[in-house]
């Protein structure tokens, strides 16, 4: 049978890390070593940089899950801050295990636009739209990241007649909706897109493909 003290230490959470795509934040966390760690139940704290308390995140304490939604803490997306887990079993508590400093502005990743494609016989119109973030105006439509970075549309076209594979860039900058043209009638042609973002150099992935054949 464990001690205490060993008890503490093996059930105490790894790897808290967090996880942020368009501001959608999120602390995950793996359970300690011990077998019995299954079972343990997780308390999340957060705070802001140079805060001295800690404050309690009420919908993740006392939780079996490994993951707590952080998107409304880490509004302020210019601060930095820190998140702390700890986890209890049969009346034993694991010291705390800290997170990283995490700066929603810096670290979330951009996702990729939503790409929507008409085809007319040689040319391909290609309307994008930006994601969106978790905040709204109070109109209540969502913000979209474009308002929180200087962010770029990047297009690109494959021809699958020649290489599946192969992405030309045919376009790069903010418009919404672009025309390419010149095409080829009865070629099978695939659209992806993605964000970009000049001043920290980001990508995001790419879009899903969108396909026509003229």
């Amino acid at each position: 049978v464990l001690g205490n003290q060993d008890l503490q230490d093996s059930i105490k959470p790894q790897k808290v890390e967090f996880h942020s795509l368009n501001f959608n934040t999120t602390l995950h966390w793996q359970p300690g070593w011990a077998r019995e760690a299954r079972d343990a139940l997780y308390f999340v704290q957060y705070k802001v940089y140079g805060q001295s308390t800690w404050q309690n995140k009420e919908e993740c304490w006392g939780i079996s899950n490994h993951v707590c939604d952080l998107t409304h803490e880490t509004s302020d997306i210019q601060e930095p801050y820190y998140s702390r887990v700890r986890a209890a079993l049969a009346g034993v508590y694991s010291s705390w295990s800290l997170s990283c400093r995490f700066t929603p502005w810096r670290e979330t990743m951009i996702g990729p636009p939503m790409v929507t494609v008409v085809h007319s016989n040689k040319s391909i119109t290609v309307k994008l739209q930006a994601p969106r973030s978790p905040y709204r105006r109070k109109r209540g439509s969502k913000i979209p990241m474009t308002n929180y970075y200087d962010l770029l549309y990047q297009v690109f076209i494959i021809n699958n007649l020649l290489d599946e594979q192969h992405r030309v860039l045919v376009y790069e900058g903010k418009d919404k909706v672009i025309k390419i043209e010149d095409l080829r009638p009865g070629v099978s042609y695939c659209i992806v897109a993605k964000m970009y973002m000049p001043m920290l150099d980001h990508s995001s992935a790419y879009s899903s493909r969108q396909c026509t054949v003229l």
